[in-house]
């Protein structure tokens, strides 16, 4: 079937102005020929699109109904000819980070990296901060740390506090953080993190013997099904708290780390290597969000 491209164009510009004369402004064409656009179309259709008014044009339900479609189906076709019209070779980018921050911060974010860097080809791989760069063939890895890893260099994408969080059922009769001592205290790898989390609270530590867990992702599911209090990156896991699955009985903040982005020093900077970094830390300051831990 014949697509009237032009007809629709018309429609689309002067459903937009809701003025047929800054409608042929737009498109460089005049008055008259928009109108005779318009009218072809709804000839076609059988039905008005629009409503003449003395002052402009106004809608019809038709018309409100079609404009939508019209809109979506420009923006796909313009995004289709942007990418088809990039000269540039396509580029393998393999990417390694932590789970947490993978699955919290940069999943949410992809689609608009395929879109402004078509030409890479990313390859997500996830580790629990445990990494052998060379080994793995990784251009980056994104890491939890203090930033010092022998061999690399390091970027600071966004800093990372801890916070206590838990199931929505044991919060209830928390006040304090000496309440906590009643409760189970589940640990990560980093034995060291409840202890200068009562430190910074100003409380003493009871024992920890909560299970030990390898990953913020287990432990943050741990802790949504009851198993005991858990320190996580709150703001990687906003979707469990706005679900309401997860609670922060606690402002208490720890600032034991950060994110980093880091390449080997022996790694020459590739072309997808340089869109990634710059779009990742575009990214990171447009949010401004503190982030925290992770495996």
């Amino acid at each position: 079937m014949h697509l009237p491209l032009n007809a629709l164009r018309a429609f689309e510009a002067a459903a937009r102005h809701l003025n047929l004369t800054r409608a042929a402004e737009e498109l460089h064409v005049t008055q008259t020929a928009v109108s005779q656009h318009i009218r072809k179309l709804e000839d076609r259709l059988g039905k008005p699109l629009f409503r003449r008014l003395p002052r402009g044009l106004a809608l019809t339900d038709e018309g409100q109904a079609l404009l939508p479609v019209v809109v979506e189906s420009f923006g796909n076709l313009a995004r289709a000819l942007e990418q088809l019209g990039d000269t540039r070779p396509r580029e393998v980018l393999t990417v390694g980070a932590v789970g947490t921050f993978a699955v919290g911060w940069l999943l949410p974010r992809l689609r608009g990296f395929q879109q402004a860097c078509p030409f890479v080809d990313l390859r997500l791989l996830t580790h629990n901060n445990r990494v052998d760069m060379a080994g793995e063939g990784l251009d980056f890895a994104i890491r939890f740390g203090d930033g010092a890893w022998h061999g690399t260099h390091a970027e600071r994408i966004m800093d990372a506090p801890l916070s206590v969080v838990c199931a929505p059922a044991l919060a209830h009769g928390l006040r304090c953080a000496a309440d906590l001592a009643r409760q189970p205290l589940l640990r990560s790898y980093r034995a060291d993190e409840w202890a200068a989390w009562f430190d910074a609270a100003g409380a003493p530590c009871p024992v920890v013997r909560g299970a030990v867990f390898d990953s913020s992702l287990t432990l943050a599911e741990a802790a949504a099904q009851g198993a005991g209090m858990a320190l996580l990156p709150v703001r990687m896991f906003t979707r469990e708290l706005r679900q309401g699955r997860l609670v922060q009985p606690f402002a208490q903040e720890l600032h034991q780390g950060a994110y980093w982005l880091t390449r080997l020093q022996s790694r020459p900077a590739t072309g997808a290597m340089a869109a990634f970094r710059d779009w990742l830390m575009a990214q990171a300051r447009d949010t401004q969000t503190p982030l925290g831990m992770d495996e």
